[in-house]
């Protein structure tokens, strides 16, 4: 299937796997690029910059097909050294970088005079159309149903998608929902490019998580998830549990006067014990409502397989039987 986003990054499948924390490392990266994908290595996982020119070099060495790197920029308080994370990003020939968070455009020079395609994560199309404005060559556009952070807005992807394909001239892809041949399909008939599935990826033989995160993704309806920090306008969906759970009576209790630092022991430092050791209730963890959608835990190459065979039976068969009909 050739779109302008296979075409942008130079893969065989309009299909992209998100920067997720403590999931988006080499082993998954590489194994959604070898399977035509673009896979995308999440960029603060790594610790120092040090860490990162380890994780691509060692992605590299798992395939030859382009892997991207997620660079979430964050408030200026607790900014990493972007700099440097952008020389080992450089440095190992990538070319392709997903940013997300605050606006990516005092970067971008560097990165784009190295040959690198931005495509940068949006929850609105008035922030889509920012990135396009700074010069970002794609965005990824994040519907309310997307795991992690959907913005203030609550605009699902039946409603934004065709909003940005109106306004847009990038292409884009589709995030949020995202789970097999049907969201593929559904996305591009709605004017998207291609799609990034995140939780889908986690529940692969390859995502280098505890099994205990695969089986409550495996085990969960699309009703399993909730949002949490809506009072601090830092909306973020997670999968329930007993820490979010108790998230959610702060919240309540605490009502306006809520800060940070009220729930900073359910929400900061909490992802080791979660996608490595395997504590479910450690704290809150991203998780979309796609989860409802997710029913088995395949290699990465058959997911991607079976998605893009299932996607030409839907065209070919399906739909143009209604035509033809």
């Amino acid at each position: 299937m050739k779109t302008r986003i296979t075409e942008l990054f130079g893969i065989e499948h309009p299909i992209i796997q998100g920067g997720m924390h403590y999931v988006g490392f080499a082993e998954l990266a590489a194994a959604v690029s070898g399977a035509g994908g673009l896979g995308m290595i999440t960029g603060l996982t790594q610790k120092t910059p040090e860490d990162l020119d380890k994780e691509i070099k060692k992605a590299k060495e798992l395939t030859d097909k382009p892997v991207g790197v997620n660079l979430t920029f964050l408030p200026a308080f607790t900014a990493p050294p972007y700099p440097e994370y952008i020389d080992a990003i450089i440095a190992n020939g990538v070319t392709a970088v997903e940013t997300a968070g605050r606006n990516p455009e005092e970067h971008l020079p560097r990165m784009k005079e190295a040959g690198i395609k931005i495509i940068h994560k949006c929850t609105s199309v008035r922030h889509a159309l920012k990135a396009q404005a700074i010069g970002c060559d794609a965005v990824s556009v994040d519907g309310f149903e997307c795991g992690g952070h959907p913005g203030e807005d609550d605009i699902p992807n039946m409603i934004l998608l065709p909003r940005a394909a109106d306004e847009l001239d990038i292409p884009f892809v589709a995030s949020g929902g995202q789970a097999d041949a049907r969201s593929l399909v559904a996305s591009l008939a709605m004017g998207a490019d291609g799609m990034n599935m995140g939780t889908r990826f986690i529940a692969t033989k390859e995502a280098p998580v505890h099994q205990n995160v695969k089986d409550a993704i495996v085990a969960a309806s699309e009703l399993d998830t909730t949002l949490v920090m809506r009072p601090l306008r830092n909306t973020e969906r997670v999968m329930k549990n007993e820490a979010v759970e108790e998230i959610l009576k702060i919240e309540k209790e605490k009502g306006d006067d809520l800060q940070i630092t009220d729930i900073l022991q359910q929400v900061a430092g909490v992802y080791p014990s979660i996608m490595m050791e395997g504590d479910m209730d450690a704290g809150a963890w991203s998780c979309g409502m796609v989860a409802g959608l997710i029913n088995d835990v395949p290699t990465v190459k058959e997911l991607i397989d079976r998605i893009m065979s299932e996607a030409d039976d839907i065209i070919n068969a399906r739909l143009k039987g209604f035509l033809d009909a």
